[in-house]
């Protein structure tokens, strides 16, 4: 780029010069408003080679990368935004990250996406990426699951957006197979789109043998069909076109419909568009449910979380229809989501760029639940997935073969369609089973009941444990959870358990203790209050603060008990002599009887020996090797119940 040469002559030109120069600016910004998105690149490329700046032509040179998928072309543009000034729309922040992602900086993405996450507090995005500040992890863990190959259909123009309808391929392409005059698309200066179809031998896609049928085909856009399993209903997307007429919004847009064909003598029928279709915003990429009672499709209608959010609708007889509805937050975010499929399993794949991803649009899997709510999100991994956009997923799940859309680096189009073999599945599906126990008696315990809270204690699902003390909740994969343990006269227990990032069952013990503890003669107040050591210094017998703290839950108890004789009996390991141990836990066991006493239990109700190594509770005695644990645990100090 020659920028010195070309803005030292522009110094020698006049204020005309400028003047021009801000008329060029504001028709490129008219092109870019009107969806011209390459010749509004080409226009600011030219002012930024002559060294003009400015913030506006900054961001719109960026934006019209970022929404033309070229994120590595967006990333320096808004580079030299963010060098020129810092203080931008947060919504900056959030496509820099991504752009970032292209040239893999995902270092530096992160940075910038943490500062939108504080900026944007109540931004789905943000809040993601806040649970999921580990997704790196977590993409790593799902990748490694394809075969993936470019496709032998692959032209230099878009491909893209496949589907299988018996033995043949039907996806989309901006390659034009007419002699005609092309008639080009201002967006990304391509030939409209048209529906293809192509033979299928053997894994072996042949060359096109043309384009889908003339009575679908139009002068502007169609792509994305879906067919009924019959092969006799087809849904696809087009541009608002119909009758040889093309209809607009009031920014003179025009925008995306979804129309359906019915195919008989032959031959795919005048297409009809559906019902809940608008010129005010656009309806598009149809998917059809395995029981074929369910129309999921991308827009940006009103009721949407983000730039366009997934939907689906009621399949009625007769050709109507229920009402669109919102997949909801589980689903769609304040970002772009996309190219919905649902495979024969009710799983949904879709695209989106609003979840941390490698960048641009990442493809993404959710399991349709048989109450028609949707598991966690999970990023299907590379080499799905690549730092550009990745999107149009469909699979067979009877052969694990398939196909997805791509405008990654190396292909031979603007975006090209790649086969795809299933090696190993992603199904991380984890089932998360609680016990309740007592904690003195490890006995279970049935009708205690169980909350599950989300890692920001968001309240999940309440249930009451069986005879066998057990509750089964389902769970996400790599994801924090707390549960609340509760019962009648007992006290509440909260433990937080984390999901492995692998396909199982994680099982944890809770265990509760009763508020009213049931004693009898022999019984060992130390074990009820959960002491096992009063600890005291080496070689020492006072009563550390430590110890004391223990030590008042006895007083406690005596005071609320005042039947209650006890007698203390303090043991030793079996380091040290014999007789130096028969010494000092006998020391010790008087200095907590006196301390008991100084503390207002009468002296009649207390008792008090030192054992020293004779009642070892295990086999570390002289001259065996234990560890420090096991050493613990013979030293130990007992309040034994000898009358109630």
């Amino acid at each position: 780029m020659k920028t010195k040469n070309i803005f030292s002559i522009l110094l020698f030109l006049t204020t005309l010069s400028s003047y021009c120069q801000k008329i060029t600016e504001i028709n490129a910004t008219k092109k870019f408003n009107q969806y011209a998105y390459i010749d509004a690149i080409e226009t600011y490329k030219r002012l930024a080679e002559k060294g003009y700046k400015s913030v506006d032509m900054f961001q719109k040179l960026g934006d019209s990368y970022y929404f033309n998928g070229d994120l590595e072309s967006a990333a320096k543009w808004y580079d030299a935004l963010f060098l020129m000034q810092s203080d931008l729309p947060i919504e900056y922040l959030y496509r820099y990250s991504q752009s970032l992602k292209s040239s893999n900086k995902y270092e530096k993405a992160d940075q910038y996406m943490l500062e939108f996450s504080k900026k944007a507090k109540n931004d789905s995005r943000a809040t993601v990426f806040e649970e999921n500040r580990d997704y790196l992890a977590e993409i790593k863990a799902n990748s490694n699951r394809y075969q993936i190959q470019n496709a032998e259909i692959n032209s230099r123009f878009s491909d893209y957006g496949s589907t299988v309808l018996n033995t043949e391929l039907i996806f989309t392409s901006a390659r034009d197979t007419s002699n005609f005059f092309r008639k080009k698309d201002k967006w990304n200066n391509q030939s409209f789109t048209n529906l293809y179809r192509a033979k299928i031998i053997n894994d072996t896609i042949l060359e096109p043998s043309g384009k889908l049928t003339k009575n679908i085909n139009s002068k502007l856009h169609e792509a994305t069909a879906v067919f009924s399993k019959n092969g006799k209903k087809m849904y696809f997307t087009r541009n608002n076109f119909i009758n040889g007429k093309k209809g607009v919004d009031d920014n003179n847009v025009i925008l995306l419909k979804i129309y359906t064909s019915e195919f008989y003598n032959n031959e795919w029928q005048n297409p009809i568009e559906l019902p809940f279709n608008s010129d005010s915003y656009s309806v598009a990429h149809p998917a059809l449910s395995p029981d074929e009672k369910w129309l999921y499709f991308a827009s940006d209608m009103p009721g949407s979380l983000g730039q366009s959010d997934l939907f689906k609708v009621l399949i009625k007889s007769n050709n109507r229809y229920g009402i669109p509805e919102n997949l909801g937050p589980t689903i769609n975010t304040p970002g772009k989501e996309t190219f919905p499929f649902i495979s024969k399993k009710n799983e949904l794949f879709f695209a989106t760029d609003g979840r941390p991803g490698l960048g641009g649009l990442d493809l993404f899997m959710s399991k349709i639940k048989p109450d028609g709510s949707f598991s966690k999100c999970q990023n299907i991994g590379e080499p799905a997935n690549s730092p550009d956009d990745d999107f149009a997923y469909y699979i067979d799940t009877d052969t694990n073969r398939g196909f997805l859309s791509s405008n990654r680096k190396g292909g031979k189009g603007f975006d090209d369609i790649y086969k795809i073999l299933e090696i190993r599945k992603l199904n991380c599906e984890q089932i998360l089973e609680a016990i309740v126990r007592d904690l003195n008696s490890d006995k279970t315990i049935p009708n205690a009941t169980l909350s599950l809270f989300d890692n920001q204690f968001k309240f999940i699902k309440k249930v009451q444990s069986d005879e066998n003390g057990k509750v089964v909740f389902e769970a996400e994969c790599g994801k924090s959870y707390f549960i609340r343990a509760e019962k009648l006269d007992y006290s509440t227990v909260e433990k937080q358990i984390y999901i492995p990032l692998e396909s199982g069952k994680t099982v944890v013990s809770i265990k509760i203790e009763k508020k009213i503890k049931e004693l009898k003669n022999g019984d060992d107040l130390a074990k009820a209050f959960g002491i096992k050591i009063i600890y005291f210094d080496l070689n020492k017998s006072d009563i550390r603060l430590d110890a004391a703290f223990e030590l008042e839950k006895i007083v406690d108890a005596m005071l609320q008990n005042p039947t209650i004789k006890i007698d203390i009996r303090s043991h030793t390991d079996s380091r040290a002599s014999t007789e130096y141990n028969d010494i000092l836990s006998n020391h010790r066991a008087i200095s907590t009887q006196k301390w008991l006493i100084s503390n207002g239990i009468s002296s009649e109700r207390l008792s008090s020996k030192g054992y020293g190594e004779h009642q070892l509770k295990n086999r570390c005695s002289d001259g065996i090797e234990c560890t420090e644990e096991e050493h613990q645990e013979n030293r130990r100090s007992e309040f034994i119940i000898i009358s109630l």
